[in-house]
């Protein structure tokens, strides 16, 4: 397998119009291949889907004999497909761009602009952790989804792309060693540590959490349903105890993702570990972060604690599932830490001094409840944003990400002289000043323009 740009299909004649020469590097570095252990990790992972597929129906129709030879002939199919993707798969870098090639049949070359690049994860499922394996994963902006999972790496050949796409996504092109070069450097120091969460603060979060909560008063109402029936069927008894792990799933799950949290500073990067059966080391470059969202979830405000979430482009669309979205940057703390962090990302910023005003009285029609926790701000350097009665939201957006500013006005809103003020990002949530008055809406949004310019002209 040689190096070089990907081939186009069909001869040059058939183009109506002259098709451009792509320049050529004038050093093509040979594409890697992944890891060889890959194919087994994904013939694993085939197996246990095959098995749950197959289910126990089928086991007692054909029996145990039939049933393994089921399963080690799909087994087998599958390591087979796995061994043939992981032979037509390659990477390597040309100039700024990552290019992955895949596919047997139909060809398929991917090209990743690095200027795009937003964050780089490497990732180990329990699987990579037993073989000491990693898998890298790419977050660029624009993306709907993670851009070339590059799966498996060794630890060291994925920490050593991982920093060597970063310094070409944040540096001006320059003449970066090839791999095998790379290789022989001195280890990357861990940084500067900034935070680390205890597990113990982890588990009582997610004890203060509805699910959580209410358990013991679903698990007694159903206790007290089965003795006033009298009935202690196993349907009944297996339902329960699966309507309790559903109900628990997702703090579970947020414990599991969490655990071990810690956060370092690196020069302009942001460190992020974390993860218990798989664990994340992700690096966030500081001058990508769009916006920071502060959480003040009701049960946790007895305790003083708050979340805190980064939104850096190409996250937020990227999984629709909360936990898996790589954006944490704090996932319990008290306001004293919150802020320190908070002021590592976004200089100069304090969360309890933010200056915060609420809408006009008017807006209680809309909002009877929560018109008195709405507010929105012009800070120094960010606009500020807070909404929400049962859980408090404050979203902290720098001058310098705004990509647009709306102002929208709802039937009922033009009633009411209100409007909406959106500063719209590349991460696509930005902050929305809800139900301010008509004037102080159009003033508040040609500030934000002009903000906006000016921070985008001296950055």
């Amino acid at each position: 397998m040689t190096g070089g740009p990907a081939e186009e299909s069909g001869p040059d004649a058939a183009h109506p119009w002259p098709v451009p020469a792509t320049p050529v590097p004038e050093h093509v570095e040979p594409r890697q291949r992944l890891h060889p252990l890959s194919p087994v990790l994904h013939g694993a992972k085939s197996l246990v889907v095959v098995i749950a597929g197959l289910s126990w129906s089928t086991l007692s129709r054909v029996g145990f004999g039939t049933f393994a030879a089921m399963v080690a002939v799909l087994a087998l199919g599958a390591t087979v497909l796995s061994v043939v993707s992981w032979y037509n798969t390659g990477y390597h870098v040309v100039g700024r761009e990552l290019r992955v090639h895949e596919g047997l049949l139909w060809r398929r070359t991917r090209a990743i602009p690095l200027e795009r690049l937003q964050a780089v994860e490497v990732v180990r499922p329990l699987l990579a952790q037993l073989t000491g394996l990693a898998e890298l994963r790419l977050e660029v902006v624009g993306g709907g989804k993670t851009e070339a999972p590059l799966a498996f790496l060794s630890v060291a050949d994925a920490t050593v792309l991982r920093t060597r796409l970063l310094d070409l996504a944040g540096h001006a092109p320059r003449d970066v060693p090839a791999p095998e070069t790379a290789t022989a450097a001195p280890p990357v120091p861990p940084g500067r540590p900034l935070h680390t969460v205890g597990n113990r603060d982890l588990l009582v979060s997610q004890l203060l959490t509805p699910q959580a909560f209410m358990l013991p008063v679903g698990v007694a109402f159903v206790v007290a349903q089965f003795l006033s029936e009298g009935s202690w069927s196993f349907i009944a008894v297996a339902s329960t105890i699966t309507a309790m792990a559903g109900v628990l799933l997702q703090p579970i799950r947020r414990v599991l993702d969490d655990w071990n949290f810690r956060l370092d500073r690196d020069g302009d990067r942001l460190r992020i570990g974390n993860g218990l059966l798989e664990t994340r080391a992700q690096t966030v470059p500081l001058n990508r972060v769009q916006a920071v969202g502060v959480t003040w979830p009701l049960l946790w405000r007895a305790k003083g604690w708050l979340r805190l979430r980064l939104e850096v482009a190409g996250y937020s669309a990227a999984e629709p599932d909360d936990r898996n979205r790589p954006d944490r940057l704090l996932p319990v703390g008290d306001l004293v830490t919150g802020e320190m962090i908070t002021a590592e990302v976004l200089p100069g910023v304090v969360v309890s001094a933010l200056p915060l005003t609420a809408p006009p009285p008017q807006a209680r029609w809309l909002r009877p409840l929560s018109r008195r926790v709405l507010g929105a701000g012009l800070a120094e350097r960010v606009f500020v944003v807070r909404s929400g009665l049962v859980t408090r939201q404050l979203a902290i957006v720098p001058y310098a990400r705004i990509q647009s500013v709306r102002v929208v006005q709802g039937p009922l809103q033009r009633r009411l002289g209100l409007a909406t003020v959106h500063a719209d990002t590349a991460g696509g949530a930005g902050a929305a000043a809800v139900h301010r008055d008509l004037a102080e809406a159009w003033a508040l949004a040609g500030e934000l323009t002009a903000r906006a310019r000016a921070a985008r002209l001296s950055g």
